[in-house]
């Protein structure tokens, strides 16, 4: 049976703030994010199972990351605990993530991978993410890789 990657693109906004950082960056901004997930497995091949054909149920794989990713970090601000104002933040407004890392594009996709691996169907496997910060820039992440 032939091995097939499937993707799902999902869009959503957040802003976030690089601490101690010596550009624009350092200052609250936002984006519009595009993370683009792929997974890898072999169609079902059941007759009598309802996904016959399929990898993942492209609507099973939208639930899981409007479950796990979307519903937790869209339209939210992501900052270092080390930002001086974080918990004052996270008090004041209700969608405030303190992260124990620098929310760079690439540190967010790494914890991204580390949400959904534990949670995508055992028939599935990870294999590529993408996230888009902006129109021109992205970080991706390949399971080969690591």
């Amino acid at each position: 049976m032939s091995i097939i990657h499937v993707t799902k693109e999902f869009k959503f906004e957040m802003a976030h703030a690089l601490t101690n950082y010596d550009g624009k960056c350092k200052y609250i901004h936002g984006h519009s994010y595009t993370l683009k997930i792929t997974v890898t497995g072999q169609p079902n091949c059941d007759e009598n199972n309802p996904k016959l054909g399929m990898v993942i149920d492209f609507g099973d794989l939208k639930k899981i990351i409007n479950d796990n990713i979307l519903e937790r970090f869209d339209h939210s601000l992501l900052l270092s605990q080390k930002a001086r104002l974080a918990a004052d933040l996270k008090h004041e407004y209700q969608k405030v993530e303190i992260v124990n890392y620098q929310p760079t594009c690439e540190n967010i996709i790494l914890h991204f991978v580390e949400i959904l691996k534990p949670v995508l169907p055992k028939t599935v496997s990870l294999y590529c993410l993408h996230l888009s910060e902006t129109a021109t820039t992205y970080a991706e992440w390949f399971a080969k890789d690591n």
